[in-house]
């Protein structure tokens, strides 16, 4: 499995296989796009995304209130092919997508690894994760839309309960349990990445979506949906792929080929 279940966050190249591309060949792995840094909101950017400090590390916070617009998972088209690109999964929708982000694990073929439900139906049932990467660095969770509100809840217990959402995916590990860090958590490791993940307001009507610009370690990180973001249960996306397309700042950042995306788009 790829990304997070490699056992770290950035997958180790191949470099045998690498040297041999051609110099545009090596491009289009994405390997040069991880040089790349985040982009910048533009000075005075008003909108649902703002910076906000992770410590000494600027994040871009996306504040959804999903009161005003409506949230989409795309893992797999149609003939059950990942889509890859935030490119490719805006064509499936009909509204205009105003943000998106990758949201959750994928095999190396970019199909998801645990729970996924698109439009309402299960593509992937959920796996608890026994290996040696973050993913399975339990507990590790799921995000999910259900009656009109977003929740995070570690996978276990969302098994235990009876759920019926029309949005899913899963990923770990989670940042926040009821508003304590995972117990697992470091607060002077040294893996440090550039990372993204997903917060929800105590009443489910918000969501939070963020990506550091520089890298951080996980307990940073979580501490920065606790104590700036202000949320009990937040779950980590990814570590290697993180990537952000938001049209009203002209940020179109995709660092690699992508599994499952959320993207949001306006209500009617």
């Amino acid at each position: 499995m790829w990304s997070s279940l490699s056992g770290i966050d950035l997958a180790e190249p191949n470099l045998k296989k690498l040297f041999s591309l051609s110099f545009p060949a090596v491009l289009a792995t994405g390997f040069l796009s991880w040089l790349v840094p985040v982009p910048d909101l533009p000075a005075g950017h008003e909108g649902i995304c703002r910076i906000a400090m992770a410590g000494s590390v600027e994040t871009i916070l996306c504040e959804v209130p999903l009161s005003s617009f409506d949230l989409h998972l795309r893992a797999l088209d149609d003939a059950g092919r990942p889509y890859e690109t935030f490119e490719k999964a805006a064509a499936s929708l009909s509204g205009e997508v105003v943000l998106a982000m990758n949201a959750g694990m994928y095999h190396e073929d970019r199909r998801p690894v645990g729970l996924t439900v698109q439009d309402g139906r299960i593509v992937k049932k959920a796996v608890l994760g026994t290996g040696s990467g973050n993913f399975s660095l339990r507990p590790n969770g799921i995000f999910y839309l259900e009656d009109g509100r977003a929740f995070v809840r570690e996978t276990e217990r969302y098994l235990g309960e009876s759920h019926d959402p029309v949005l899913a995916t899963q990923s770990g590990p989670m940042l926040l349990i009821g508003g304590k860090v995972h117990p697992r958590f470091i607060p002077t490791s040294d893996s440090l990445y550039v990372r993204n993940g997903v917060g929800v307001s105590e009443d489910g009507r918000t969501v939070f979506l963020a990506l550091t610009r520089k890298p951080i370690n996980f307990y940073d990180f979580a501490l920065f949906f606790r104590d700036t973001v202000g949320v009990k249960d937040a779950l980590f996306f990814d570590g290697q792929v993180s990537s952000l397309s938001y049209r009203a700042a002209n940020i179109a950042y995709r660092r690699d080929r992508l599994g499952p995306m959320l993207l949001v788009t306006k209500k009617d």
